[in-house]
């Protein structure tokens, strides 16, 4: 079992940036696909963005695309999330998450960190 915990939310202006980072414990992090959804009030959580055991290959949500990049730090266990340009509509709780290694990156996962609120003012 790994344990997630998420930082580096806050409050930015639109079209800024924010970077989010997700340190795991437990069982070896490499073993793990990682992934960060997102959820907003009145609405069900979304895949946003998903990376896979090596780094080798990521898979995002069309409404990120261009703007949010994904990456990990095997050394560190940390998998982050590079946000620019923010919009109002991104505004949500973001939870990383973790899988068991497979060719789909956007479902399937198994254990979420907490969350960490991302609120971006116009």
């Amino acid at each position: 079992q790994v344990q997630l915990v998420e930082s580096g939310g806050g409050l930015v202006q639109a079209g800024g940036s924010l970077r989010l980072s997700c340190a795991a414990s437990g069982q070896t992090f490499s073993s793990y696909s990682m992934g960060w959804f997102r959820q907003s009030p009145g609405k069900e959580r979304e895949f946003v963005a998903g990376i896979n055991l090596s780094g080798s290959r990521t898979d995002y949500a069309d409404s990120v695309k261009g703007r949010f990049t994904i990456s990990r730090d095997n050394a560190r266990n940390t998998v982050y999330l590079q946000m620019n340009s923010l919009k109002p509509e991104d505004t949500a709780v973001y939870y990383c998450a973790a899988r068991f290694g497979g060719p789909n990156l956007s479902r399937d996962y198994a254990y979420w960190g907490q969350g960490t609120q991302v609120t971006v003012s116009s």
